[in-house]
């Protein structure tokens, strides 16, 4: 790494250990409340930073910093040079650093540190939503930042976390979704009620995924019902959707099993019901 693309609060060139200021303010934001107080988080990953960097450059957000290994920085030249281009400080750290600012056994050595991506719930359901997700007290950091990911494949136009849902910028979230969180709309709020009233007042068919419930995704395809803007609402995968939320849905709907199989992970019925809206939406 030259000394232009490295960068430290004492000489130029020097590498930052896990004791520099920077390097320890950053390890607070792999903590929800570190998180909070600063408004930041961290994506760790050549493609999440590759992504993260697209996103500022949209002018969606702000890269403010991007820490790198000796190692990492000569397999991912490319992004410390868009990252050079953009005017964002570089800080080369040593590899116990970048193992206390990762949160995975084996580190990739490149994480930036930028703004939150939630948006409000009326920047999420701008424009005549046809297509939303909405993540209802599901605890799992990875089934989380997956849906997040599939509903982004799917081309849905938002996400909502609601409820007593993991935070989308919980490392393992982040990495889950491969980028996806800086992609499209990602909305939380703790009072679902008023989650499900925004979705309805954006004139959403809320649909529940509810593996208990009689009817089913092929019936619903063959009517025609999947063509209509939705909001498609997804429970934990211990618990499902709760009751209250079930109530308030104006159908549920399970994936039919048509094998052996007792059921299907969360991440896996997410992107078969959210494929299956998109692809009737698309055919109408």
């Amino acid at each position: 790494m030259t000394r232009h693309q490295a960068n430290s609060t004492s000489r130029p060139g020097a590498v930052l250990t896990e004791r520099t200021p920077r390097v320890a303010a950053a390890r607070q934001l792999t903590r929800r409340q570190g998180r909070d107080r600063a408004g930041r988080f961290l994506a760790e990953g050549a493609q999440a930073v590759r992504e993260a960097l697209g996103w500022a450059g949209a002018g969606r957000g702000q890269v403010h910093e991007l820490f790198v290994t000796e190692v990492a920085a000569g397999r991912n030249a490319d992004l410390l040079h868009a990252a050079d281009a953009a005017g964002i400080r570089i800080s080369e750290i040593t590899e116990r650093a970048a193992e206390g600012l990762s949160e995975t056994v084996t580190p990739q050595g490149v994480i930036a540190v930028c703004d939150r991506v939630e948006v409000t719930m009326a920047e999420a359901l701008h424009g005549s939503p046809r297509l939303v997700a909405v993540l209802v007290g599901i605890a799992d950091p990875g089934n989380a930042g997956t849906v997040v990911r599939v509903a982004d494949a799917a081309g849905a136009d938002a996400v909502i976390f609601a409820g007593d849902t993991v935070d989308v910028h919980n490392g393992k979230c982040v990495r889950a979704s491969t980028g996806s969180v800086f992609h499209l709309p990602i909305a939380r709020s703790r009072d679902t009620a008023s989650v499900l009233q925004a979705c309805a007042e954006a004139d959403l068919r809320l649909v529940a995924a509810d593996g208990n419930t009689e009817a089913d995704l092929d019936t619903a395809d063959d009517r025609g019902e999947l063509a209509v803007p939705t909001a498609w609402l997804f429970g934990s995968e211990a618990h499902g959707v709760p009751q209250d939320v079930l109530a308030a849905a104006d159908i549920a709907l399970k994936v039919p099993i048509h094998g052996a199989a007792e059921s299907l992970n969360l991440a896996t019925a997410a992107a078969v019901c959210l494929y299956a809206s998109a692809r009737a939406q698309r055919r109408g």
